[in-house]
Parts: C-alpha cells; sequence; structure tokens
C-alpha cells in the first residue's frame, strides 16, 4: 500500500497543490506570528533593559518593582548593598561584581544658558558588565572624565561644569553650600534604545566620582558569573547569603530584572506584545482548521477511488493507513516549506519595521526551536487528523455503493441531530467561559472558550449558512438575472458544500477582524495607561528652590507650549509618613493640561503614593492631617502612581497663604513629532534656566512618544499578519471552490448543454462566489469582533481602566476586501469551468 499512496500523491498532485498552499500559509502564519513575537520581546527587553541582560544576577534592595528609579531600585533604610560587596565577590562562580551608584548634578554646558540637572550614573571598571554602547569616543577610565547622552548635548572633547552637594540627604541639602568640578567629555554613550533617554541628560563617570558627587550607597549589585556556572545554582548562594546577612534584597537573574525595568517604564502599554503572543497560540488553532476544512473537502471528492481500491482487493484498514499515510506525507512536506515561508515572511516584517524612525526597531530575528517544531507539528498533526473522518467515512461505505453517485445524509438524520446538539453544546459553554474569562480578567480562562465556541459554531455552519445565503440570494436575485438566480439556488441546494466554502473565508476574516479590534483595544488602552503613567508633557521644577511668579507666562508663550499651569508648594508635617514637601494645584486649570487625571486629587483629597500607602496600612479615603506652622487641614487620602504629594490649590493656600511656585506643568502641541518633541523641550529650558539658574527640566513627553513609537511597530507587525490572514483566506476559498467545480463538472456541462453561454457560467460562479463570501465575511467580522473584545478585555484587566475600542472603517474595509478576494478567487475555477465543452463534461 505504500507504493499505491505514493502513487496516489503523484496521481492527485493538482488536487494536492491547492492543499499544500493552504498548508504552507497557515503554518507560515503561526510560524511568523511566534517569531515576530519572541523578535518583539527581546528586543523590547534589551533595549529597555540594556543593563541587566548580560548580567547574570542582579541584588536589588527591598521590594522594587514599583520605584522610580531608573535602575530599577532605591535604597532602602538599613545596611546598605555595599556590604554586601566584597563577600559575594568571594562566592564561588562569581566574575565580578559591580555596584551600580546613582546621582543628580547641576551641569552647565557650553553654548547653553543656565545648568540642567542631569542623572548620573557609574561604569563598571570591569569590562564583563559594561552595558553601555559608544556612539563616539570612549568610555571614563579616571576621575575627573564623563561620557555623557546625546541628549546633554555635549560633544567629545568639551569642559563641562558641574556642581554637587557632598551629602543627597534633603535636610543637609537646603543648608549646604554645591561644590563645582570640571569634567572632561571622552565619549558620547548611545541610549537610542531607551525611551527615557530623551527625559533628561545622563552622565556615566567612573563609581568613585559618582560617589564624590553624593551617591551614599549603591543601587543595586550586578553580577556576572564564570563561564560554565551553573546561573541556578549561584543565584541560590547569592540569595542564601544575602538572608544570612539581615539586609533586606532580592535576587534575580538580569532577564528577569531587565523585564521588570520594561513592565515599570511601560505598564500596561506592552500588553500590545502579549496580545500578539496570545493571537499567536489562537493562530495556531486557526490554522488548524483552515487545513482541516481544505483537506476534508479535498478526501470528499475522492471517496469514489478509495471505493474502487476497496473493489480490487484492498481492505478497510489498508485503505484507512493508506489516507492517513497520504496525509502525513502531504502535511510533512508542506510544513517544512510553511517553515521556512514563515521565517521568511518575519524577516520580511523586519526589514520593513527596520526601515522606519523608532527608538526601538526590530533587531535580529529570533527564532526558538520551539516554533520550527510547533509549525512542523501543527501542519502535520492537523492534516492527519482531518483525514481521519473522511477516510472512515469512506471505508464504512460499501465498494459498489461508493461507485454511484453519492447522496449526503440529510440534515435530519441521526448523525445531523448529533451534530447540532454537540455544536449548541460546545457553542454555549464557550460563550460561558467568555463570560467568565472577561468578568474575572484571566485570559487562559476565555481563550479556552473562544476555540470552544468556534469548533461549535463551526459544527453549526451547515444550518447557519443556507438561511442566511437564501435570504441575500433572493436580494440580489433580481440584480444578476438568470445566472444571479442560480447562483443563490445553487448556494442554498447543498448547505455541506456552501459551508465548507463559506468556513474557509469565514475562519480567516474571523482572525483578521478579531487582531484588529484586539489590537485597537490594546493601543486605546496603552495610550490611556501611558496618559496616566505620564500625565504631564513637561515638568519645570527646582528642588529645594521656588520659581519666579513670571515664568509660567514666559514658558506659556514659546511657539511649542499649548498650555501652562503654575503649582504652589511648601513643606508640612503629616499625620502619617511621607514626602515633606506639598504642592497645591488649581484643579480646573491642571485637567486642561494634564492627558490623563488620574494622578490629581479631587476636592477634599491629597494625593498618597500607592506603595507608600501599603507600607503605612493607609486605604483609599482615609483621613490625612497635614499642619504648617499652627495651620492645619485634614483631607482624604487619594492612592495615586505617582510620588508628589499634591491637594487642592485652596487647601494649600489655608496651610501656607505665602506658598511661593514650585513646580510649573506645560502641554504641548499634540502633532509635534519626536524630533520637534525635543526640540521644544529645549527651548524650555533655555528659558527656564535662564530665569532660575538651578532649574530642572523634565520633558515626559518624549517618554510618552518613545513607548507609542514601540506600539506602533507592533501594530505594524499585527497589520502585516493581518495581510497573511487575508491570504490564507483567499486560498482557502480558491480551493474550496476549485473541488466544487470538479464536483459539479457533470452538472455545468448540463447547463451549458441546455444554452448557458461561457459567460453566464462564469459569472453564475462568480455570483455565487459573491453570496457566499459575502455572508462568510459579515458572520466572520461579526465573530472575530466579539472574540477581540473578549480576549483584550481579559487581557488588559489588570488595568484599572480597560478601553474597548472598535475601528469601524478599518471593519468595513475587511468586509469589502473579503467579499471581493471571494470573487476574485472564483476567477480560476470558473475559467477552468467554461473551458470544458458540455459533451466532456457530461461524460466525465
Amino acid at each position: 500500500m505504500w507504493r499505491t499512496t505514493l502513487a496516489q500523491v503523484r496521481a492527485h498532485a493538482g488536487r494536492l497543490i491547492a492543499s499544500c498552499v493552504a498548508i504552507v500559509i497557515a503554518v507560515g502564519f503561526v510560524v511568523a506570528t511566534l517569531i515576530l513575537a519572541e523578535s518583539t520581546n527581546a528586543t523590547i527587553t534589551r533595549a529597555v533593559g540594556a543593563q541587566y541582560v548580560d548580567s547574570d544576577a542582579v541584588v536589588v534592595p527591598g521590594v522594587t518593582d514599583s520605584s522610580p528609579s531608573s535602575s530599577g531600585g532605591q535604597a532602602s533604610d538599613g545596611p546598605s548593598l555595599e556590604e554586601l560587596l566584597r563577600p559575594i565577590s568571594g562566592l564561588d562562580g562569581v566574575q565580578s561584581v559591580a555596584a551600580d551608584r546613582e546621582t543628580f548634578v547641576q551641569a552647565v554646558v557650553s553654548g547653553t544658558s543656565g545648568s540642567r540637572y542631569v542623572t548620573v550614573e557609574s561604569v563598571p571598571e570591569d569590562g564583563p558588565l559594561r552595558w553601555q554602547r559608544l556612539a563616539d569616543g570612549e568610555l571614563p577610565e579616571r576621575v575627573g572624565e564623563v561620557a555623557v547622552s546625546a541628549r546633554s548635548g555635549a560633544q567629545v572633547g568639551d569642559t563641562i561644569q558641574v556642581s554637587y552637594y557632598p551629602s543627597t540627604s534633603g535636610s543637609q541639602r537646603d543648608q549646604a553650600e554645591p561644590v563645582t568640578d570640571d569634567v572632561t567629555v571622552v565619549g558620547i554613550v548611545d541610549l537610542s534604545g531607551d525611551p527615557t533617554a530623551g527625559v533628561q541628560g545622563r552622565f556615566f563617570a567612573m563609581p568613585d566620582q559618582v560617589a564624590d558627587w553624593g551617591a551614599q550607597d549603591p543601587i543595586q549589585l550586578r553580577i556576572a558569573a564564570v563561564d560554565g556556572t551553573d546561573v541556578g545554582a549561584l543565584l541560590s548562594s547569592v540569595q542564601a547569603f544575602v538572608d544570612e546577612s539581615g539586609i533586606q534584597a532580592t535576587v534575580r537573574t538580569g532577564q528577569e530584572q531587565a523585564e521588570v525595568r520594561v513592565s515599570m517604564m511601560t505598564g500596561s502599554s506592552l500588553a500590545l506584545a502579549t496580545l500578539l503572543l496570545v493571537f499567536g497560540g489562537i493562530a495556531v488553532f486557526v490554522a488548524g482548521l483552515v487545513i482541516a476544512n481544505t483537506f476534508t473537502v479535498l478526501l470528499a471528492q475522492r471517496t469514489r477511488d478509495l471505493a474502487l481500491l476497496r473493489c480490487v482487493g484492498a481492505t478497510s484498514r489498508q485503505v484507512r493507513r493508506s489516507v492517513l499515510a497520504e496525509a502525513a506525507v502531504t502535511g510533512l512536506g508542506a510544513s517544512a516549506l510553511g517553515v521556512a515561508v514563515g521565517v521568511g515572511l518575519a524577516a520580511l516584517v523586519t526589514a520593513i519595521t527596520s526601515g522606519i524612525e523608532s527608538p526601538i526597531p526590530l533587531g535580529e530575528l529570533a527564532i526558538p526551536p520551539y516554533t520550527v517544531f510547533v509549525g512542523l507539528t501543527v501542519g502535520t498533526l492537523v492534516t492527519v487528523l482531518s483525514a481521519l473522518a473522511p477516510s472512515k467515512a469512506a471505508t464504512r461505505v460499501a465498494p459498489l455503493a461508493a461507485l454511484r453517485p453519492m447522496d449526503y445524509a440529510p440534515m435530519r438524520s441521526r448523525r445531523g441531530i448529533a451534530r447540532l446538539v454537540l455544536g449548541l453544546t460546545m457553542l454555549l459553554s464557550g460563550i460561558g467561559l467568555m463570560v467568565v474569562g472577561m468578568s474575572a480578567g484571566e485570559v487562559l480562562i476565555a481563550l479556552p472558550g473562544e476555540m470552544l465556541s468556534a469548533v461549535g459554531a463551526l459544527l453549526l455552519l451547515q444550518r447557519a449558512i443556507p438561511p442566511v445565503v437564501a435570504l441575500a440570494g433572493r436580494w440580489i436575485g433580481g440584480m444578476g438575472g438568470i445566472p444571479a438566480k442560480l447562483a443563490a439556488g445553487n448556494a442554498t441546494r447543498n448547505p455541506r458544500r456552501t459551508a465548507a466554502t463559506a468556513t474557509a473565508l469565514l475562519i480567516g476574516v474571523t482572525l483578521t477582524s478579531g487582531l484588529l479590534v484586539g489590537t485597537a483595544s490594546a493601543r486605546a488602552t496603552a495610550s490611556a495607561g501611558l496618559d496616566e503613567v505620564y500625565p504631564t508633557d513637561v515638568v519645570v521644577r527646582a528642588y529645594g528652590e521656588t520659581l519666579p511668579p513670571s515664568l509660567p507666562g514666559q514658558l506659556a508663550g514659546i511657539e511649542e507650549v499649548a498650555g501652562a499651569v503654575a503649582l504652589s508648594t511648601t513643606s508640612v508635617t503629616a499625620s502619617v509618613d511621607g514626602p515633606t514637601e506639598a504642592f497645591g494645584v488649581d484643579l480646573t486649570a491642571a485637567r486642561d493640561i494634564v492627558r490623563g487625571t488620574g494622578s490629581l486629587p479631587g476636592p477634599g483629597q491629597a494625593t498618597v503614593n500607592r506603595d507608600l500607602a501599603d507600607q503605612q496600612g493607609l486605604a483609599e479615603g482615609d483621613p490625612i492631617t497635614f499642619e504648617h506652622e499652627g495651620n492645619s487641614v485634614t483631607l482624604a487620602a487619594r492612592l495615586v502612581d505617582t510620588y508628589d504629594l499634591l491637594m487642592p490649590q485652596a487647601d494649600l493656600q489655608r496651610l501656607d497663604p505665602q506658598a511661593a511656585v514650585g513646580q510649573i506643568w506645560l502641554r504641548l502641541s499634540d502633532d509635534l513629532s519626536e524630533e520637534r518633541g525635543g526640540e521644544a523641550v529645549d527651548a524650555i529650558s533655555e528659558v527656564a534656566a535662564a530665569a532660575a539658574p538651578f532649574v530642572d527640566v523634565t520633558g515626559l513627553i518624549s517618554v510618552r512618544q518613545a513607548i507609542n513609537s514601540i506600539l506602533d511597530v507592533l501594530v505594524l507587525v499585527v497589520t502585516g499578519l493581518l495581510g497573511i490572514a487575508v491570504l490564507i483566506a483567499l486560498i482557502g476559498v480558491g480551493n474550496t471552490l476549485a473541488l466544487s467545480v470538479i464536483e459539479r463538472r457533470q452538472e455545468n456541462g448540463l447547463m451549458r448543454a441546455l444554452g448557458l453561454t461561457k459567460g453566464q457560467l462564469r459569472g453564475l460562479l462568480a455570483w455565487e462566489s459573491l453570496l457566499v463570501a459575502g455572508v462568510a465575511a459579515v458572520l466572520g467580522v461579526l465573530a472575530g469582533s466579539m472574540y477581540g473584545l473578549v480576549t483584550a478585555a481579559a487581557l488588559l484587566s489588570e488595568t484599572d481602566d480597560v478601553i474597548l475600542d472598535f475601528p469601524v472603517l478599518q471593519v468595513l474595509a475587511v468586509i469589502v476586501v473579503a467579499t471581493g478576494a471571494g470573487v476574485l478567487a472564483s476567477v480560476l475555477p470558473a475559467r477552468r469551468a467554461a473551458r470544458t465543452s458540455p459533451v466532456a463534461a457530461m461524460a466525465t
């Protein structure tokens, strides 16, 4: 039978090509989705967490996941990480340890007016832990040298005047005089992958230099292991030593700390990447449905061939094994080609996205071995499984009976009733799981529900599609004359054939619209989340000092500035521990400036950082009493993610009627590009520095724009995958239509003999395709939109406000394109049917 199987493959190569193409495209879609998801995640993690990805272990103080520090941790009260440096360096398997330090200084760069706050980070003395990439020059090797980021505006060879306080303690800083040093710029560090690169300038200096400039304790320890060391064992040794030392600290791998850094920086913004992974899993399932549908139709056309084998002596088991072996050969070969196509598609999308301007373009492709395994397994296994039912059905029919024209079982047969009951059960159960998963915010519950309901819906298509097609057929019957009327009758006369043709397109449209709606919802939710995390575009402040009352008006006069609001400030004591500097904000004016109001207090409220509130057992709405020089006010706690203590302007005035300007919030024009946004921040810095020498200008707009660019790249990736989904649908429809033409060869010949012209026959098939494709497109959009909304709601449930977005124009475009694709897919089968003479067709 093996030789017979290979002969069957060669004899039916023409029919198998269509199935192979469907398998190749479907497997390619799965592989491309998984590879692009892995590559996107790896690129973003490496870019945002660059300082961690090459470290084998990282020790951060306390619980630091929500710390605002750029490194992912900040020193806590108690023993310092400095005490761990020498002992950890002596552990077996440790090659080197970097004690990262960080501080802030005021710098005067030549060519700019006034001084600006910049962040200073230490450069490890050991090479393995030096993560900084150089755009020009070299890293510092001695005290008096610094490398700078491009945002600082300095060039290699420049001399920069740095002012700093020897102690970083706030109370001592208020009384101490700043110290001034001159340092030489020896290098420019490339921070193009870091979304915070445009916020303010960053300096990189030797650890001793950073310590002299006020960094009291290390903010973290990064560890490089000796080659061949078991990283898991090393982590356990380091954690055990940390626990014994009594120092509260957390030990993570470098990759884990990089992921924490990404989560801190982007919040729910990268849920879009997770959504891509979720739809990668859905794509595996959808690919199975496409392959199963295509191969089932193919084998149904060969029932008589298989029965003929029975007539010449083949047993039922031999026929079944032959069919399954044929399916395995076809599936494995097509799947291998599909894997190659998937890698090529992923490389093409990466090349396209790398050519656009983005702070984090996709880097090298990440092709984990499991993607190849998944592609081969999905294509081969699903093809074999899809052949089980047709092969079993062929062997159940008596050989001679199977050689007669085949009458399909009516839908009211026992088998039809069982299919109806099973389909309804799966559909309703799946919808129930979807509701539970969406309500509980568990995508692992909602996703199986979607798959279960999808299978149930497919089982019901033979009953659902024909009535809808018949209704649409009555509407178009008078528009296309006799071909249209015949097409409406053909589309409803054989429910199995109509459902098989519609299924191929419906699956592709469902996936396409689901991706569109899910992506749009994730994008809208992420944008809203960014507005809450970074509510202001630019913040101007002077630590420990006040700002001139005229400065807000001067800044508001800059062309790119759309509005400004001044916040008054004073020192307070409170009934709970926390910040001693309070800011008063005019709530009415601030709502026109901020992009997200979640960080603002309401009337009678004061904002408190969530982490500080958790440490002190403070709940939302708990009263807090603030005092200043005999005045007091009691406000309700408003828990937020930001750290500044804000209260309504009127309440701060009651505490201190003489409170001066402490901060200025600025909103920039909405249509600014990243380049113009940076120029606007520079212009604001120039004006602010001229009015207040020690001003700090923080351009948070650059972070929002950078993360938005990441989201744009992800959306572009999804858009590329949508094109592949449409191609899958086109191949599926063309394949089923071609097989349908073969099945109706005698029927078409009879109509030609009765007077139907070639053009009318082509029109008949075109109208039939239009009917089936239109109905499938509409139903697919409805189903896909539901699945997309459910997936997005379940996936994004951890955010405070999930925004479900329905892109109407894009969804309508899907219906038009899908319907047009269905009609286009009928062209080649129709030409083939029209070329066949009536006599030859009826003699078949």
